[in-house]
């Protein structure tokens, strides 16, 4: 949605889609990061993937073993500050990862980053639906080709490479903002592929709300759903002046987010055959940025991969 893409990443300057060039910058990767690419059919552009390995990945007694994974959109923001959108900081999924591991808080996983496109490509690629609200002339976005490129691109690339597990209790899929309503969006349509979701900041406005309509009569979610939400997504110095012509005011932006997110929720436990355990974090003080998502996102993956029983 052009709210958040237009006027939040702008602040962030995110759009740009890159980070700081690779010899100006530390890099900060803790742990095994390997990098892949591949030339997608479905989106006619060169894909990045970074794979994340456990500690544990190359020991000797785990050589057969295959390992939960959670697929992380906007991979470029996950693990390095050298190359996460400029303005923004990295989301410390390896650090976070690595700690959650070694306090035995989660057992080892891979987590397998893929990049968005450059500027408004990404856009394109993770929305299904237009923002009518704010630009109802923009192009249709290609956002409805996600589930597909996950089931007979991404993840067979990335399952011939590494031991990734292909029991969907134990795959999930994460994003922040759009990237969390694209989540949100493949899971919803693949549930034989994902049944874990982490959904920082959903873009929820997009279709006018249709995603909180699709999933109002939903037969089957995924087994568990985390969701996390700042209280005041929009409390930035432009807010204000970005929302008076469109005829809103922040405090209704914000109470009609939280509206929304409290919704998603409920459609989601309601679901007829599987009902999902599902973790709404609504965290006071907090805008709609990495600062808040990388501290709500060690909470949402011992929910969704602390318990012993869910884990290999």
């Amino acid at each position: 949605m052009k709210i958040l893409l237009g006027f939040l990443f702008a602040i962030h300057m995110s759009v740009v889609g890159v980070g700081l060039p690779q010899d100006s910058c530390k890099s900060t990767v803790v742990g095994d990061l390997r990098i892949e690419h591949f030339q997608s059919k479905t989106f006619g552009r060169m894909i990045t993937v970074r794979v994340w390995l456990p500690p544990d990945y190359n020991d000797a007694t785990q050589a057969t073993k295959k390992f939960p994974t959670l697929y992380m959109l906007d991979g470029q923001n996950a693990f390095d500050q050298c190359t996460a959108f400029k303005g923004e900081q990295e989301l410390r999924i390896d650090e976070t990862v690595t700690r959650l591991i070694a306090d035995h808080t989660i057992a080892s996983m891979i987590v397998v980053g893929i990049d968005s496109a450059h500027g408004e490509g990404r856009d394109y690629e993770y929305e299904v639906w237009k923002d009518t609200l704010t630009d109802g002339n923009q192009k249709e976005p290609d956002g409805k080709q996600l589930p597909s490129f996950f089931g007979s691109e991404l993840m067979p690339f990335v399952s011939e490479r590494y031991r990734v597990s292909d029991d969907a209790a134990h795959i999930g899929i994460g994003g922040t903002s759009v990237g969390a309503f694209a989540a949100l969006y493949v899971a919803l349509n693949r549930p034989d592929l994902f049944g874990l979701v982490l959904a920082e900041s959903p873009d929820l406005w997009l279709g006018n709300g249709q995603l909180l309509r699709d999933t109002t009569l939903l037969l089957r979610a995924p087994d568990r759903v985390a969701i996390g939400v700042g209280a005041t997504e929009y409390n930035f110095p432009q807010s204000k002046d970005y929302f008076a012509p469109l005829r809103l005011t922040e405090p209704d932006a914000e109470a009609a987010t939280l509206k929304m997110n409290q919704i998603l929720a409920s459609n989601l436990e309601q679901a007829l055959i599987k009902r999902p355990e599902v973790q709404l974090v609504i965290e006071p003080g907090a805008n709609h940025s990495a600062v808040y998502w990388s501290r709500r996102i060690p909470a949402a993956l011992t929910f969704l991969y602390g318990e012993p029983g869910r884990v290999h």
